[in-house]
């Protein structure tokens, strides 16, 4: 099972290496991890989605939250949550096809953000299935090139308490 893991960490170098590090010491691939800076620019979200089974994901949770720069680990697979991925893609478009093209990116509430006489490139965000429904309609007109974020994730409801360890809330 795919789980989804919100890491909320220091925001300072070498934090990343040392989270994707733990996971490949335990021999887990990542299958998508996303990384930026939270409201607070002391502190980062972590996104990362791994695959296995809720006993070896708690393992892996527990290892994490001992690294020092980790102030959250939550595991947001079985939370309510809002999750999104964005995805670009560059597709064969010329006068015989961009019409259709241009009738799918409107029909998944996508945009076009280039244009060039050979192609375009579309800007699509959504779920992971809404991202594999527009690659699978635009593959026969020719993917030139895709670039996707991976997932990214909020729970939803009230904000969480503030992080306890490492950054203080005051400062």
């Amino acid at each position: 099972m795919k789980h989804t893991l919100s890491i909320l960490v220091q925001n300072q170098a070498g934090v990343l290496s040392r989270v994707a590090a733990l996971f490949t010491r335990r021999g887990y691939n990542i299958e998508s991890i996303a990384v930026g800076p939270t409201e607070d620019p002391r502190v980062a979200r972590m996104t990362i989605v791994v695959e296995g089974d809720s006993r070896e994901v708690e393992q892996i949770t527990k290892h994490v939250h001992k690294l020092i720069e980790v102030l959250k680990v939550t595991d947001l697979t079985h939370e309510d949550m809002v999750d999104r991925e964005l995805a670009l893609i560059k597709v064969t478009a010329d006068s015989h096809n961009r019409s259709e093209i241009l009738q799918i990116v409107d029909i998944f509430r996508a945009k076009i953000v280039d244009v060039s006489e050979k192609s375009v490139i579309v800007e699509v965000t959504g779920d992971e299935g809404k991202i594999e429904a527009m690659i699978r309609l635009l593959r026969p007109h020719g993917i030139k090139e895709l670039a996707r974020t991976g997932r990214i994730a909020l729970a939803r409801g009230a904000r969480p308490e503030p992080a306890s360890r490492g950054v203080s809330a005051t400062a």
